[in-house]
């Protein structure tokens, strides 16, 4: 990093040598205030007359320069303005107001997403007329000190309102209850102008620290969404709550700032008196309806998610690609990650999840991510990546490969049994009745099941036959796949995790949704239960599937998957 951008007291910039003390008007954002209360929501102690200053060094909205007092008497927060001396004099703060010219930004068009976002917005409102509905973005979340992780909006939040990766952080919907509808606002900070200490000054929000902010109108338009600062949000809330009148439901755990906001403008209101046991259950209850009304994807979606599948198969030929590196680094499991990565940056993409580059043995680490092990000639590697699109659908692929090209015939007999298993869910998923009804979602993992513990059975491993093994009392074969073969996939790399067991786990199939099938076998060198030549042999195979109106589409068909075409394919990439 080039500079020091988060070394100051929120909102102040310390003084040049030859500056004066003053104070400043603009509650801005810096060191350790990302811990804190973001104040412009007015929440927490400082809030209401009289009470006292949100922060330290806070009066009335104002804030005194920190002090040349010694650091015992210095409070730890103010500490950061230690490490640099930022220009804070009168002809700095004139001058640096003036001399800009407009920016040249023409009205963005409405985005592709927009449809699929109001459409989910309906169906929420559906659900719960009256009611006030309340879906932060989410916020920065620290990585260490005064370092954030990159943001990633809250996926019902990316839902219901299309924006994407281009969602600014502490953004928040919400659904203003309006006779049996809603009027759907989303609140967030708009940029300042360059006259503001915002613009120089304010690292969280100021475009010479993170860049040009969008304004009102412009989000406005790409989203087809009525937008508000944030500054209003506490009292839009508070707006006709109470009991026998506007309830308030939340998404838990998306920002803890609006939640605590939102618990003080329940309490206000006199919406806890019923117990908070109840309001967590109401608010639940949103949360739930939001994963179920992703269970099915439009044809945007599914598009988005095409999308993010093409994106992955063109990451998993560059790991191909970087085996012969990859075998000559101690750590080669960074070096296949690494080539995944950059393909999706190249391509103006980003990750779903942490990429698994899973060698040898680590194969049989279900969510191997560390992946700093050695990658060997002669050795399987499992791969489990997916590219992220700007929408935020993601794929979800998984491909295991022989690092030299070629199978050795016990890595090829475990392979095969894994896809015989895939094969056999990718059929159980294909039945249409014939009076139209599908199989339960339930049922493509027990197709699975079905094969692993055959070939289980027939390798000696199991102490009962595959039969009553797969008996609910028995599941012998499951000490050597412990995970479910399948899982909803979209906003969510494990999408639609919040629904309940009967629209997820038990319901029939529905053309629209997406999923994947992923068995495996993993065999790990430290069991003796296991044949000594299988040991250390760990294999996933895992595919996204759209359901179709008479069967499946295998998404990801155009990554090989039967060993041989798997040797054919690395052969070609490698010249």
């Amino acid at each position: 990093m080039g500079v020091d951008s988060r070394d100051r007291h929120p909102g102040t910039l310390p003084p040049d040598d030859d500056a004066q003390d003053r104070t400043h008007t603009h509650p801005g954002r810096g060191l350790h205030e990302r811990h804190r209360l973001r104040p412009h929501l007015g929440v927490g102690p400082g809030v209401g007359p009289g009470a006292p200053s949100i922060l330290p060094g806070w009066d009335d909205g104002a804030m005194s320069t920190p002090s040349d007092s010694a650091d015992e008497t210095q409070a730890i927060e103010d500490r950061g303005s230690n490490r640099s001396q930022r220009p804070n004099s009168t002809a700095f703060r004139s001058f640096i107001a003036e001399g800009w010219g407009p920016l040249a930004a023409d009205t963005p068009e409405r985005l592709p997403s927009a449809d699929t976002a109001q459409a989910a917005r309906d169906a929420v409102s559906a659900q719960f007329p009256g009611e006030r509905l309340v879906l932060p973005g989410g916020d920065l979340r620290v990585r260490s000190n005064d370092t954030d992780f990159p943001f990633r909006a809250h996926s019902a939040f990316a839902h219901l309102t299309g924006w994407g990766s281009a969602t600014e952080p502490d953004s928040v919907l919400v659904l203003h209850p309006n006779g049996d509808s809603h009027d759907a606002v989303l609140y967030f900070r708009p940029r300042a102008g360059k006259d503001t200490e915002e613009f120089y000054s304010d690292a969280r929000y100021g475009e010479l620290w993170v860049g040009v902010r969008p304004s009102l109108e412009e989000v406005a338009a790409a989203t087809g969404l009525a937008t508000a600062h944030i500054e209003t949000l506490r009292d839009d809330l508070a707006k006709d709550a109470g009991q026998g009148q506007v309830q308030i439901r939340l998404v838990q755990g998306a920002d803890q700032v609006v939640t605590q906001l939102v618990d003080e403008v329940r309490t206000q209101a006199g919406l806890l008196e019923v117990g908070q046991e109840q309001v967590l259950t109401a608010d639940s209850a949103l949360t739930e309806l939001l994963s179920e009304v992703r269970l099915v994807k439009d044809d945007w979606e599914v598009d988005e998610i095409r999308a993010a599948v093409a994106a992955t198969a063109n990451g998993f030929a560059d790991i191909v690609r970087s085996f012969p590196r990859a075998t000559t680094h101690a750590r080669g499991e960074r070096v296949v990650e690494g080539a995944f990565a950059a393909r999706a940056r190249e391509e103006g993409n980003g990750l779903g999840y942490d990429t698994i580059a899973a060698s040898g043995n680590h194969a049989n680490t279900l969510h191997w991510i560390k992946n700093d092990g050695a990658v060997r000639p002669g050795d399987l590697i499992l791969v489990d990546a997916g590219v992220e699109v700007d929408s935020l659908y993601t794929a979800d692929i998984t491909r295991t490969l022989p690092v030299d090209g070629v199978f050795t015939e016990p890595q090829r007999r475990v392979y095969q049994a894994v896809l015989d298993a895939a094969d056999a869910a990718f059929a159980r998923a294909a039945q249409v009745n014939p009076d139209g009804s599908r199989v339960r979602f339930r049922d493509i993992h027990a197709a699975a099941m079905e094969v692993i513990a055959a070939r289980l059975a027939d390798w000696g491993m199991l102490p009962v036959g595959a039969a009553a093994s797969l008996e609910p009392e028995g599941q012998y074969h499951r000490r050597w796949m412990v995970h479910g073969t399948s899982h909803h996939l979209g906003l969510d790399v494990h999408d639609c995790a919040a629904a309940r067991r009967e629209m997820y786990l038990d319901a029939e199939l529905v053309p629209g949704m997406v999923f994947t099938i992923e068995p495996g076998l993993y065999l790990r060198a430290d069991d003796l239960k296991v044949p000594s030549e299988l040991r250390g042999i760990g294999v996933r195979i895992e595919d996204d599937v759209l359901v179709t109106e008479d069967g499946v589409e295998n998404l990801s068909s155009g990554l090989p998957r039967t060993p041989d075409a798997i040797e054919e394919w690395m052969a070609g990439l490698r010249g």
